[in-house]
């Protein structure tokens, strides 16, 4: 007797996992970022310390205000289409099902496998049957705007902690190189957690985010320290 087995897929995971990697990536480069630019045109630790502060609060609202707005306007859509496709279901019946079976046959059914499948797809749930097959959406990768925001504003947060702890912990004469090696390495760190949760490969992942926070600091520490020289 065969048993059944239960299989994981990472596009499951796929809506928080974007929201949480790119609050957490953007936590660290864009905090990291200021810190070291602020620190690269000779400022105090406290003006330092408070710009990171402030880039803390003020990214997390901003990605949680984005993430909301956008998914929500992804939500708007998907919502559209569905009440369109119930309303074909209810006028057009007929039309729909042979609209499913084409769509079965294009996928290698022959064409009465195609029409029994159809059938007996509309019978069970017809909008959910549309849904899935003809407009490509289903449960496990609905727009989902409240926990996009949730998942962005909470790992900005936690993203934007690392540079901003170290910036506390080390002398001013070294904190522009080890709030930069740090965030490096904490974004090594989340391209992997990233590429693992997701099941994506690995080098990729890390050279990507490392790669673009280490244009992003050397960028930000290059115009704080032409700024310091221009202001002193």
């Amino acid at each position: 007797m065969s048993r059944l087995h239960s299989e994981r897929h990472a596009s499951s995971r796929i809506g928080w996992l974007r929201a949480a990697v790119l609050g957490a990536n953007d936590g660290i480069v864009s905090t990291a970022s200021l810190i070291v630019g602020v620190a690269a045109a000779d400022a105090s630790r406290s003006s330092v310390l408070l710009s990171g502060v402030a880039a803390l609060f003020a990214g997390a609202m901003s990605m949680a205000a984005g993430e909301y707005v956008s998914v929500s306007s992804q939500a708007d859509t998907e919502r559209a289409d569905l009440a369109r496709e119930r309303e074909e279901l209810r006028r057009q019946p007929q039309s729909e099902a042979e609209e499913l079976t084409r769509i079965y046959q294009a996928r290698g059914a022959t064409r009465t496998t195609a029409q029994d499948v159809a059938r007996q797809m509309m019978e069970n749930d017809a909008l959910a049957a549309h849904a899935r097959d003809e407009l490509g959406l289903s449960e496990s990768l609905a727009a989902r705007p409240l926990q996009a925001a949730v998942a962005s504003a909470a790992s900005f947060t936690v993203g934007a902690l690392a540079p901003l702890v170290v910036a506390t912990m080390v002398p001013v004469s070294v904190l522009v190189p080890a709030v930069a090696a740090s965030s490096l390495a904490c974004l090594a760190l989340l391209g992997t957690l990233g590429a693992r949760t997701g099941g994506a490969p690995l080098g990729p992942a890390v050279l990507r985010v490392t790669f673009w926070g280490m244009m992003a600091m050397a960028v930000t520490a290059g115009v704080g320290r032409l700024f310091g020289t221009a202001v002193g």
